[in-house]
């Protein structure tokens, strides 16, 4: 996403301001208590190891990245520009788009029920459904239905076969119904020395969720039920490595965003909105030592 990342810092007396500021709902939905076992330790310090890199067109204003069925699906942001694309993995080819009316901004993408996908939109409260078979040649698909909600979106996952989990660019999630996406939860995303807030673009690997923070290079691992930060991953070098990239083709990127999960793998997929390449990364220990 791209505005009030930054309004996370406040008074009390304030709050209630600076929270719609950030795009909340003015209908808050209460935090959901946390195990009382939950305990908030010191995060691991991780950074990509670089697999492969694969082509990305630079015109993907990257909000959502998701493998399906061995096939990349990006959702694409900006008004005007936002769309759902299908993209070879192998070559980076976009294989067929989606439009989406200029009135919208497409955001955050996941797998739903019966092989759809759903994806957000920023702030028009519409959540495109995706059915298996307008999957199979988006160039001529429209959307199967739609969910409404509350708020602004930006990252989206679901946990397995389980909830949604959705987030609007504060430092809490919430947990959806993946029958009708209605709240289940709200929950506060916890760190030790370090912010949460920005939490956008979303994936999850089958243990933890993992989350892109707006306008920085991190990426954090989330354990579930207790939702504290449990590893952060440091984008910074993938980041300098796609500015120098595109500089030698004359263009420009933006901030890092997107993140799927390899099925069958221990690697990732992240980019960045407007990179030229979407790379395989394995997350890998950070080295104490200066300039690791």
């Amino acid at each position: 996403m791209r505005n009030g990342g930054n309004c996370g810092a406040a008074l009390a007396l304030f709050l209630s301001v600076l929270l719609a500021a950030c795009g909340h709902s003015s209908a808050r939905v209460p935090l959901s208590e946390e195990p009382a076992a939950c305990e908030v330790h010191e995060p691991q310090r991780l950074k990509p190891e670089v697999v492969a890199t694969i082509p990305h067109q630079t015109d993907a204003y990257t909000e959502g990245l998701l493998i399906h069925n061995g096939m990349l699906f990006e959702s694409i942001g900006l008004y005007g520009q936002s769309a759902l694309r299908s993209v070879n993995l192998e070559t980076g080819e976009v294989l067929g788009q989606a439009n989406l009316a200029d009135t919208v901004f497409g955001e955050g993408l996941a797998d739903g029920l019966n092989g759809e996908l759903v994806q957000l939109t920023w702030k028009e409260g519409i959540a495109y459904r995706w059915d298996a078979q307008s999957l199979e040649n988006l160039s001529t698909a429209t959307p199967s239905g739609t969910f409404s909600y509350a708020g602004q979106g930006w990252g989206l996952t679901r946990m397995g076969t389980k909830d949604f989990v959705m987030t609007d660019g504060s430092a809490d999630i919430r947990l959806r119904d993946p029958q009708d996406f209605s709240v289940l939860g709200r929950h506060h995303v916890t760190r030790s020395n370090g912010p949460t807030i920005g939490l956008n673009e979303l994936e999850w690997d089958g243990t933890s969720v993992w989350a892109s923070r707006y306008q920085t290079d991190e990426i954090l691992q989330i354990k579930p039920g207790c939702w504290t930060v449990t590893a952060v991953v440091d984008l910074s070098a993938l980041h300098e490595d796609a500015a120098q990239e595109a500089s030698r083709a004359g263009t420009k990127i933006d901030v890092a965003n997107g993140i799927a999960k390899v099925p069958g793998a221990d690697t990732f997929l992240v980019t960045g909105k407007l990179w030229p390449s979407i790379y395989e990364v394995r997350f890998v220990p950070k080295s104490s030592e200066k300039g690791s």
